[in-house]
């Protein structure tokens, strides 16, 4: 579990985060959404320790991040794993490189011992014949299936994910909704979603944050969005014309 308690960033004289308090449970999938200038962004960085925040604390299952030294704070990166906007995968590397990169980074394990943990993971993934593949030479599904494995080829007990559907057509992108979401309930990860895609908040929603303006609006799950009367919130979905629909269904449901 991520416990978010009062957290406040600035930079300059500009406050973005506003004393933001959440947490993040494991095994379900949480999202963070929000207007461009919501905070979200700066707000999913200092999770990750990017940015130090200005007062307040976040702890990982009970270790206060700002409390800790230099070496522990070094041990919980290596329990994060990171799916990247654009998958960011190094284009002079195969697919089982890619994915065995944290491994040789920031492990001891032998040659033998990689190549088994990334073949695994590829299985995992269901990455069918691309051991050997470029990134430039697979679909931009594939990229991303890839990007799922390096991030949890390191079995991370915490998985932060920017914008995991950017690019990707609606077929394909519930695929990668689904699949993270199975990893995060098989493995009990704590993850946390940083998107825009309103099919990802009905998908995959379990706990969904709504920032503005550097503080949290709402939060609740994605049968709750459909029923909430806040206003900022409802602005904010119903540019989505699937939302609209969805959320007629579920309170024709409940009449």
């Amino acid at each position: 579990m991520i416990e978010v308690h009062d957290i406040k960033k600035s930079f300059g004289d500009q406050m973005v985060l506003k004393g933001i308090s959440t947490s993040f449970e494991a095994g379900k999938t949480s999202l963070v959404i929000g207007q461009s200038g919501s905070g979200k962004t700066v707000f999913i960085k200092s999770l990750l320790g990017v940015h130090h925040i200005d007062s307040g604390h976040i702890s990982f299952d009970g270790r206060i991040y700002e409390e800790m030294n230099k070496d522990e704070k070094r041990d919980i990166r290596t329990e994060i794993g990171m799916v990247f906007q654009g998958s960011a995968l190094f284009d002079s590397m195969t697919v089982e490189e890619n994915i065995g990169f944290p491994l040789k980074m920031f492990t001891n394990k032998t040659p033998a011992e990689v190549k088994e943990r990334v073949n695994f993971v590829i299985d995992r993934v269901n990455l069918i014949n691309a051991n050997h593949k470029k990134p430039s030479e697979i679909s931009g599904g594939m990229q991303k299936r890839v990007a799922i494995a390096r991030a949890i080829v390191n079995n991370p007990k915490y998985l932060f994910c920017d914008e995991p559907n950017s690019g990707l057509d609606p077929k394909t992108a519930i695929v990668i909704d689904n699949l993270i979401q199975e990893i995060t309930k098989e493995y009990n990860i704590t993850t946390v979603i940083n998107t825009h895609d309103m099919n990802s908040v009905m998908e995959i929603g379990e706990k969904i944050v709504f920032l503005k303006n550097g503080l949290l609006e709402w939060e609740g799950t994605n049968k709750e969005i459909f029923k909430t009367d806040n206003e900022a919130v409802t602005d904010f979905v119903y540019s989505s014309e699937l939302f609209k629909r969805v959320r007629k269904m579920y309170l024709e449901d409940d009449i």
